[in-house]
Formats: C-alpha cells, structure tokens, sequence
C-alpha cells in the first residue's frame, strides 16, 4: 500500500460538485461480514480461519447486548470470528458440538469498549516520562533527572533527546509557567535537549539545548500559537499550539515508536478497549501505522486513524486515498482531523461568547488555530473527496465556526453518508446545541474532562457561560448524536473512568463544585446511554454499526467480560470493576475465558 504525495495547492480552482456518498466497497464492509457469518454457521463453504466454535454463557441474563432495545440475553455463540446466534442457556444447550464457557456468577458480558478520541502513540510516549500528578515544578524536574539517572544510554549521551508529558502547571503554586532556566538548574539536565509535553498536549515545555537546535523564534506570537518567555534567562521556554511547530525534535526511531505502540496496546486491551479512534495521527505517525500494514504485523486492536491535516501544506485529499479494513481488518484511515482551536486548561481556547473575553484572564478571548475561511475552504473538498471531516473544537466561537461551515458544506446532502464530527465539543451556546442536532454532526465527547475541568471551569468562563460546558445531557436533548473517548494520554485510558464520570460528573473521592450529586447533575448521562456511548455510537461515528459495537447476528465478535454488572452496582464500585477478557475476532486477546 502506498500514498501519493499532493502536488495540488490549497487555492487550486475547483469544479464544484455534489459531494459525493461512501464507496460501494466501503459500504459493502457489513453486508460481507453478514454473509460471511451465515455461510459459517450454516456450513456453506470454507472458513478462512481455524474453527473456533464456542459458546459465552451465564446462569442469568448478563449478556448486554446494545442492540436496538437494548436486550439481555443469557449467551453468545461465536464462530471463527462472528457472533452466530444469541439466546437462552436452554436454547445453546442444544447445539452440538459447541463448547460452552460460563463467566462467573456477578461478571457480565457487554460489546467491545471503544475509544473514539485517544492517541495510542502518544499515550506510549507518556509513559516513558510520566510527569503528571507532580505537585511543583521542582518535583517535575526532579523526575526528568531521575530519569535520566536511571537510563544509562541516554545518561551516557548528552545529545539524547529526552522525552515526557503529563505536566499540568495549574495543578501548581501560582499557577506559573515552567521555564528554561527551571531545567538548567539541575546539574544532570543541563545542556540536554529535553522536550516535555503538557498534560493536554497543547504545550511544550524545553530546554535551551532544544532551543539552539530550532530555528530562532522572531516573534511570541504566532498565526495559532503563543511563545511563553523565560524572563529570567531572556529566552523562550513554553510554545503554545501551533507555535510547537518551531522546535527542533529528532525523529523517532523504529523501536522507539513499536515500544510505544506496544506498551499503548496492551494497556487498551487490558481496559477492555478493543477498538480506539485516533485521534490525529502526523504524516510520521501514519506512515509507522502502514508500515505495520505493509509488513503483515498483526495489529491486536481495531484502529481508526484520523489523519491530521497541516493548514500550511497543500491539499492532499484528492491525491492520498482513503483505506477500509487492512492490516488483517484492523486498521482504517478514512476521516481527517482538522484543529480550530486550542485547549481550556492552556488558556489557548477561543472561548468567546458576545465576545466576551475569559472571566480570569479579561485581556483575552483566546485565539482560533487557522483563519476561519481555511474550514470554509477545505471541508467541502475533502467531503467531497470521500473523507469523514473531524474538528476539534473547545470554545463556543470556534464551535460555531466549525458549524457554519459543516452547515454550508452539507446543504443538499446525505448527512448520514458523511457523519463529520465535532471533536470535543466541549462550550456551546444553547443555540448551537439546537443546530448541531439539526445538522445531523456527531458531538464527540470526553466525560472524563468534565471531571477534571470543573474545578476551575468557573473562575475561568463565568458562571453563565460555564452552564455550556460539558453539557451532555442538553446535547442529547437536541437531537444530536454522541460518541464517548477519553482523550488518553490527556485522562486516563481506563473507559469505566469515563463511564463513572458519565453518570456521577463527581471525582473519584465523590466531590465535586456543585456537591456529592455532581457538578451540574441535570447533564448527567443514564449507564444505557453511556455505555451505549462507548460501544454502537463509536461504531456508528467510524462507519462500523453494521460490524461493530452490539453483540447481534453477523457482527463480529467483539466483547468484553466485566468482574461486576457496572449498570446495576454503586457508582463508586465500578471504579474498581476489572477487566476479565477482552475478546476481538472471538479470540482472546487479553486474559481468559
């Protein structure tokens, strides 16, 4: 498999067409996987794979199987890679040959889990330096040196590149930002180049050495990005958003990027997760995930990779296809990931409401990571080019940009054979809720932010415009589809923390602003409409639902067996729920049956 690169520019003239519904091939995804089922179960023709004829059984109706009402069926029967039949323990005991597994008394059996914003690559590079839970910048550095310390390759070789993020500075005294000469104070980092990536990853934070390796910066502010000055070294030591772009980092090498793949990998499938969409992959991190397609490598986990789109590069959905199923069906890039803004905890936001600036940096209303007229520009082409158009969007204006521009975009046209999505969605006015019902865009959510942000939301955003914030239950009431992630390494991987958060909107100790019922407890989701969040309603955002994300007839057979029935147990308890299989293509993939 290979990929053109664009010769096309961004202002190219353009005929203006219909754009244009999924492919026949694309659309026929389901309809093969049907067939495919009943041919196995009925005996017609051979199986591709080895027979794997068995049955997942309780004594109760503990399969959840998410299907249209929401049905509990007592077992699954699973051939080769497909669910074959569902139904009562009685009716399974009848067909021959069949191996019945029985779960465990209180374990229940729900669909694959599924993230629809993470970054697996990401989320394995966070865990080779995890700076985040540190009380103060000098605790932060103290890790880097430890780090270091213990890493005799890289303390043997100054020129390293030393990597690591999860560091949040509001979690700090004063709220300041790191700096330079924070690094260079201690004897074992100095002269290192080290780059430190924000818990929300829209931050870096480096060294000098890092600094005198990129081209000098000639302004602190940037078209989408801000340059946070060390003031007591006269050097810059925070680049904001796009202003990222202007360091210098080595590229990673090959085993650098499998180590993390893996390490990400294996903590999915041990949460449960059996499916993630990634949320934003650079042209280096696609081109690791071909890679790993090309060379058969068997990717243990269902991918669906958003490519990240540069507004400084050419346009290049006309020239680079979009790919369905390869890598053994595992891996798919169909959709592109557009940034229209930057991110709530970094300030960065362009949270403006009747232009009104933040409530606790007045001087400021944030600022859009592109020209709007970009969004206005490129999401017909690329809709039109057969690709799914994801934004992220933070603030209420850049929420409402973006849904200006999907508006004129989808006029005349099969929603419903695109799908775009607003990643994050996260401030909305009441009447862009009400719009994005209307239009038929999916609100791609993150509950677990809610948890997180809410302790400093008001103080940022003012007590009115606050009540838009993480307003999930209002967003159902407009009509409007959702889909849950967790937006790991930004918040934890684990989907029940985001489930817990989904239901409870309190922390994990029970707390939150408004009180133990939680914080704006009327945008609280029900468990069905949660866990329906994180299983048919990511199938459906990634084109899946007639493979993925229910535990039906023909589908593949995708689940997951919980140690407890997280719909009937005390919130808090499923905190502590645990995985105790994880199943894809009706093989286990992480613990047993």
């Amino acid at each position: 498999m290979t990929e053109s690169s664009s010769t096309s520019s961004a202002s190219d003239t353009r005929e203006k067409t219909p754009i244009a519904p999924r492919s026949t091939a694309v659309a026929m995804v389901g309809v093969s996987a049907i067939v495919l089922a009943l041919a196995f179960y009925m005996g017609w023709g051979t199986p591709a794979l080895p027979s794997n004829y068995y049955a997942v059984c309780s004594h109760h109706q503990a399969v959840y199987t998410v299907d249209a009402t929401n049905s509990r069926v007592e077992c699954l029967v699973i051939r080769d890679s497909y669910i074959v039949q569902t139904g009562s323990l009685a009716e399974i005991q009848t067909i021959p040959n069949v191996a019945i597994r029985f779960i465990p008394t209180d374990a229940i059996v729900v669909p694959g889990l599924s993230d629809s914003h993470g970054h697996l690559l990401e989320y394995g590079a966070s865990k080779q330096l995890p700076l985040e839970g540190t009380n103060t910048v000098n605790d932060t550095v103290a890790r880097v040196r430890e780090y270091i310390l213990s890493n005799p390759s890289i303390l043997n070789n100054p020129e390293a590149f030393i990597r690591g993020g999860g560091w949040d500075h509001t979690s700090w005294p004063g709220e300041a930002w790191p700096t330079a000469a924070d690094l260079e104070a201690d004897d074992i980092i100095r002269g290192r180049p080290v780059i430190l990536q924000s818990k929300d990853c829209h931050a870096k934070w480096v060294s000098r050495r890092v600094l005198e390796l990129s081209p000098p910066v000639e302004s602190t502010t940037i078209d989408g990005g801000v340059v946070v000055m060390d003031e007591q070294m006269g050097v810059p030591s925070v680049f904001l958003d796009k202003a990222q772009d202007l360091l210098y980092e080595a590229p990673l090498t090959e085993a650098e990027q499998v180590s993390r793949f893996t390490r990400a990998v294996n903590d999915a499938l041990a949460y449960g997760l059996t499916s993630v969409h990634d949320a934003g992959l650079d042209p280096e991190s696609m081109e690791f995930f071909i890679r790993q397609a090309e060379n058969g490598v068997d990717i243990p986990i269902r991918i669906y990779a958003m490519r990240a789109f540069n507004t400084t590069s050419s346009y290049w959905g006309n020239s680079t296809r979009p790919f369905v199923g390869v890598a053994n069906g595992r891996l798919t890039a169909r959709s592109v990931k557009i940034f229209a803004d930057g991110a709530l905890r970094t300030g960065g936001s362009a949270v403006i409401q009747l232009h009104e600036p933040y409530a606790d940096h007045p001087h400021t209303r944030g600022f859009m990571l592109l020209d709007p007229e970009v969004l206005f520009e490129f999401i017909p082409w690329f809709l039109r080019d057969g690709w799914q158009v994801n934004v992220h969007a933070i603030g209420d204006r850049a929420n409402g940009i973006v849904l200006d521009a999907f508006e004129a975009a989808l006029e005349g046209v099969n929603v419903t054979a695109l799908r775009p999505r607003l990643e994050h969605a996260q401030l909305m006015t009441r009447e862009d809720m009400e719009r994005l019902g209307k239009l038929g865009v999916i609100a791609s959510v993150q509950p677990t932010h809610a948890i997180s942000d809410m302790w400093y939301a008001e103080d940022r955003l003012g007590p009115e415009r606050v009540k838009g914030l993480y307003a999930f239950r209002s967003l159902l009431s407009s009509g409007a589809k959702i889909t849950l992630g967790s937006d790991f390494p930004v918040e934890d991987m684990n989907p029940l923390t985001g489930f817990y958060a989904a239901i409870t909107r309190v922390s994990f100790d029970g707390n939150s602003p408004h009180g133990p019922d939680g914080w704006f407890p009327e945008e609280r989701l029900t468990r069905i409409e949660a866990l329906r969040g994180m299983t048919i309603d990511p199938a459906y955002a990634s084109f899946t639902e007639t493979q993925l994300g229910s535990l039906e007839v023909g589908k593949f057979a995708d689940f997951v067996v919980l140690e407890r029935d997280i719909m009937e147990i005390e919130a808090r308890d499923v905190l502590n729920t645990r995985v105790l299989a994880t199943v894809v293509d009706g093989r286990v993939v992480y613990g047993a049956l």
